[in-house]
């Protein structure tokens, strides 16, 4: 079933990544009341079930709600919080705003890529965790401040990362 304005996908949009997950997002989009402005709930789906949105995903993104690729690529390349590249399963980010870097965010994110062997914005050999810098996280009186997922962590001192990455280790099961 296929509301107005959209289109059914039925060929394989890519090779490389799975169909189901492909049905399970046209399911969400066909499930939807209407996707008149819908985009950036879409692509947040989108995200959520492949974990990032590579270029095929865009497409299918784009064909589904009849717009050009280019806007959906104008979204997602326009908030960070889209990522066109996969993620480890922990995103670590690191705030590189003014209060955090005065008081040693500089020296916890190289202390986190020397601990992780990354860069910015690189995956462990693991896929356990992502780090990256980040602008501000809006935690500056608890600065300097580091964000695992969702969790905050203020006044992080570089004696403290190691409990913290091996918190989620253990609930990996991975030391």
């Amino acid at each position: 079933m296929t509301k107005p304005g959209t289109i059914s996908v039925t060929k394989p949009i890519s090779e490389d990544l799975p169909r189901e997950k492909f049905d399970e997002l046209e399911k969400f989009i066909d499930g939807m009341e209407t996707t008149k402005g819908a985009l950036i709930e879409i692509l947040h789906k989108a995200q959520d079930i492949f974990g990032y949105l590579p270029r095929d995903v865009q497409l299918y993104v784009a064909r589904k709600l009849g717009i050009p690729g280019a806007e959906v690529f104008g979204v997602v390349s326009f908030y960070s919080y889209f990522t066109t590249k996969p993620r480890g399963k922990h995103t670590i980010s690191v705030c590189m705003g003014t209060a955090c870097f005065v008081r040693g965010a500089d020296k916890i994110i190289e202390k986190l890529k020397e601990k992780l062997k990354i860069e910015s914005n690189e995956i462990t050999e693991d896929g356990l965790f992502t780090l990256k810098d980040v602008r501000c996280i809006g935690a500056c009186g608890l600065a300097p401040v580091l964000m695992v997922d969702d969790k905050v962590y203020g006044r992080v001192k570089e004696e403290d990362l190691d409990q913290i990455l091996d918190a989620y280790r253990n609930q990996e099961g991975k030391q």
